[in-house]
């Protein structure tokens, strides 16, 4: 069965509620492999909360993650295996993270809270209005600075995976030049099922930057 805009819905909402037992019913009967970073990330949760079929589950996610070797696929794959705890766990909501490291580098960027994972939206080339806090205090914050490098890379790696030619080339000659990724967006609209895969593709490589990335500084998205 594919993963269509509305199962995808589904899981997204299950892994963002922690509901163990609403991943497995969103995962029955589907291949992990498109959507291998949530898929592991709710399988955590399920584990954590004994639902039956979670570990078996988690044990083939964590085999495809290996198999695959994207960036933030070793980590995941850790820690469905019981396995990271060089790591600390902090709780930092992932989605949020990948939007900052993705975002504009000139406007985007910003910093964690390493004592409660709390994301603060802010360049770190700027300086804050109004801010009483040490910024430069390394103990209690992480500098996330922003770049769009790796989006462009995920639109023409995803342009290769086209199989309509002319789409393919139209999507290529779109993400050369100024506005790339609006153009990209725009050449994608008329195309809806391509559009909804790429925001699968999307995702699984923005969210597992976003792991990998943590795992840098010695963190960990915190399962609890």
């Amino acid at each position: 069965m594919t993963w269509d805009r509305d199962f995808l819905a589904e899981l997204r909402g299950a892994v963002y509620r922690r509901d163990g037992a609403a991943v497995l019913a969103a995962l029955e009967g589907r291949e992990l492999l498109e959507v291998l970073q949530l898929a592991g990330d709710g399988l955590l949760a399920a584990t954590a909360q004994e639902i039956p079929g979670a570990d078996a589950l988690g044990r083939t996610c964590a085999e495809q993650l290996r198999q695959r070797g994207l960036a933030g696929d070793a980590e995941l794959a850790d820690a469905l295996e019981g396995r990271g705890d060089d790591l600390r766990p902090l709780a930092v909501d992932l989605d949020e993270l990948t939007t900052i490291l993705g975002g504009d580098p000139l406007h985007g960027g910003g910093r964690i809270n390493l004592g409660t994972g709390e994301i603060w939206h802010h360049s770190p080339y700027d300086d804050p209005v109004g801010d009483d806090e040490d910024l430069d205090d390394r103990e209690r914050w992480l500098w996330v600075e922003a770049s769009s490098r790796e989006g462009w890379r995920d639109m023409s790696e995803f342009a290769e995976t086209v199989t309509d030619p002319a789409l393919a080339d139209r999507l290529q000659e779109a993400i050369h030049g100024a506005r790339a990724f609006r153009r990209f967006r725009a050449t994608l609209d008329a195309h809806p099922d391509e559009l909804t895969r790429f925001h699968r593709f999307s995702e699984e490589r923005r969210r597992g930057r976003a792991r990998a990335w943590l795992a840098e500084h010695g963190l960990r998205p915190d399962e609890a």
